[in-house]
């Protein structure tokens, strides 16, 4: 009999879900809009708005995906064919995507060691070759707040602003603010695996009413205020369920739940390899707090354990885990793109990588880490399973 399955992050369901949901069938509600959805809207923004950065205003719209955030994010911003757009390397494809959507072009921005995201010091020298990018596109990779003073300071000084994903980061803080609460625009993301969910979704969120408005007319076909169906613009099928949007509500309520035992997880790891020299755990950014949605490893090559084996061996047992992102500068959809690091433009290929010339930060941590599981329905029996499989690769 095989063992039990653990998984990477699945879903955690708690009952009010149902009721919501419940209610969108027995009224009818089953479409995109209705009561749900601008329930959700605004018990988000009463949560975020707890702790926004600066005290500004929050306002949502709840949409599709949180890939559907950021393309709105960067239609609102004006980006168009040509524009050039600061993004951070080491992430998931959906973070740049919108932005290729519009034909501008990424730039790609190095990651640094201390939270794995986008390098003030890199920004910088980007800065250097475009000083008028359209905008700065930051990451709170795996929920970790990214150095969010030293970059929101470069791009003041530059006019330009900031879109941030926090599609991996809800729940997270930086100075005690919300993460997606600090740029023009901010994104969060409910896909299944994220710390809270509506099955498929995610919401656009900005201090300014008035881009949410649009963010919502845009997301709705664009369809303009007239007795008939009329469009001045074109838009875009992307507004949220009414029936997902229940379970959003209901996940919502356990958000802070979902956060401790999120913290609880990455904490076990931490004391069980502790005394493990080939293995550091993912940092934390000491001016933060991470929702710590998922806990991942970085292994010294010269522990003679490499990434893949850890994730073989964990598959072998019926324990899911995978790959840290493969950064974007190695794509082979981005060939060719530019890419810079603390210290300038860097041309890292992926055929370099590939040969073990690794020069950046991000390439380093892609070819070093992995994520483990962090599904927060893991029991201690499980985490010690886990533990205990990886430990023993190293004895």
């Amino acid at each position: 009999m095989a063992a039990k399955r653990i998984y990477l992050s699945s879903p955690t369901m708690h009952g009010e879900e149902q009721q919501y949901v419940q209610e969108a069938f027995d009224t009818n509600w089953v479409a995109p809009l209705g009561p749900n959805v601008n329930a959700l809207e605004a018990e988000m923004a009463v949560y975020l708005g707890k702790a926004s950065y600066e005290g500004l205003p929050v306002h949502t719209a709840a949409l599709s995906s949180g890939t559907a955030a950021l393309h709105l994010a960067v239609k609102l911003m004006g980006i168009e064919r040509g524009d050039i757009v600061f993004c951070q390397s080491l992430t998931f494809s959906a973070s740049v995507n919108p932005v290729v959507y519009e034909a501008a072009t990424p730039v790609f921005i190095d990651s640094e060691p201390d939270t794995w995201n986008m390098s003030p010091e890199a920004l910088k020298k980007a800065f250097e070759k475009y000083p008028h990018p359209k905008a700065v596109l930051p990451v709170h990779l795996y929920g970790t707040p990214a150095k969010l003073d030293e970059i929101l300071a470069i791009c003041r000084e530059h006019d330009v602003p900031v879109i941030e994903d926090a599609a991996e980061a809800l729940g997270s803080r930086y100075r005690g603010a919300y993460c997606g609460t600090f740029g023009r625009i901010g994104a969060l993301s409910f896909n299944g695996n994220k710390i809270i969910t509506t099955s498929g979704g995610g919401m656009l969120v900005a201090p300014d009413e008035e881009v949410t408005k649009r963010a919502t007319y845009l997301a709705t076909q664009a369809r303009d205020p007239a007795p008939h169906y009329q469009h001045s613009t074109i838009g875009y099928n992307y507004r949220m369920s009414n029936v997902t949007a229940g379970i959003g509500r209901g996940q919502l309520i356990h958000l802070d739940e979902h956060l401790a035992l999120k913290q609880a997880i990455y904490r076990r790891y931490r004391e069980g390899f502790a005394d493990l020299a080939g293995i550091t755990m993912n940092p934390m950014n000491p001016d933060g707090e991470a929702n710590n949605w998922l806990s991942c490893i970085t292994i010294d090559p010269a522990a003679g354990v490499s990434p893949a084996e850890i994730q073989a061996a964990l598959e072998a047992d019926n324990i899911e885990s995978r790959p840290i992102w493969k950064p974007m500068h190695l794509q082979p959809v981005f060939e060719g793109a530019e890419f810079y690091t603390d210290e300038g433009r860097c041309e890292e290929s992926e055929s370099e990588f590939l040969a073990g010339k690794a020069h950046s930060v991000s390439a380093d941590i892609f070819a070093r880490g992995i994520c483990l599981p962090s599904d927060i329905k893991n029991t201690e029996e499980d985490m010690e399973r886990i533990i205990g499989i990886v430990r023993g690769l190293f004895s």
